[in-house]
């Protein structure tokens, strides 16, 4: 069976965007899930999370990119990475991504090179993971093209709700050319049940996205901070704790509908 590719964007930074690439990812795995994260954010934060510093680490994402097909099976071999107790493979971001409109500009199909390299290794993994950077270009339409279903992390913050316009214009446009139309859900994150503002903003987006929300609902934490300080996921640290259980519900969700 192929893998399913679930891309999480959002053009807002600060969401909860990579601690929901690096924990989904991790939850799954441990539902016994094959899982490759790739890291397509030339900021590279979930590379570093995970202790590949982009000055240590020789191929990365960009490769692939760069690469002529008939050598993408040899740069898969290269830009696969997996550390001591790591729960899942990962490739790596670099700098260099962000060259990428530039270095790519006459070659034809660029928007459709993660979908046709993703191809030669979607056996040997249930999912994929994107962590996609926070501003519509190449890379995220890239992800958006390659994906089964875009993960949305929205802040419960009212600030938030105006980035989403942002991403859903993207989303319509893209659907226009696409053969089939992006199909997404949108994952509230930061909630805290105490604060009014929250929970207005957690009904507002139930009513606005209706059916394309997940149920679950991702709550502050500071082990999510704590796990990312020693370059390790939230279950590395602290598997019980609220944020860990968050994400264990959202992998459920998501094999319930993949």
């Amino acid at each position: 069976m192929n893998s399913r590719i679930l891309a999480v964007a959002n053009q807002k930074g600060g969401v909860g965007k990579t601690t929901t690439a690096l924990s989904l990812g991790a939850a799954l795995a441990r539902m016994g899930k094959r899982i490759l994260v790739m890291d397509l954010d030339p900021h590279a934060c979930a590379s570093v999370h995970q202790r590949y510093y982009p000055d240590s680490v020789e191929f990365t994402a960009y490769d692939l990119f760069t690469s002529p097909e008939e050598s993408w099976m040899e740069v898969w071999q290269k830009i696969r990475y997996r550390q001591e107790g790591q729960l899942f493979d990962m490739v790596p971001a670099s700098i260099r991504l962000s060259e990428l409109e530039g270095d790519l500009r006459d070659r034809p199909g660029k928007g459709g090179i993660l979908k046709l390299s993703l191809g030669l290794v979607s056996k040997e993994y249930d999912y994929v993971i994107l962590d996609c950077p926070p501003h519509l270009g190449l890379l995220q339409i890239n992800a958006l093209v390659a994906c089964d279903l875009l993960i949305i992390p929205i802040q419960t913050d009212f600030l938030a709700l105006h980035g989403l316009k942002l991403l859903f214009d993207s989303i319509r446009l893209l659907n226009k050319v696409l053969p089939e139309p992006i199909n997404y859900r949108a994952l509230p994150t930061m909630y805290d049940k105490r604060a009014g503002a929250c929970r207005r903003v957690l009904e507002l987006l139930g009513k606005k996205m209706g059916d394309k929300m997940f149920k679950t609902v991702i709550g502050i934490d500071t082990r999510f901070r704590d796990a990312s300080a020693l370059g390790k996921v939230v279950y590395d640290i602290d598997p019980e704790c609220r944020g860990a259980k968050g994400y264990e519900l959202l992998a459920n969700e998501i094999v319930m509908l993949l």
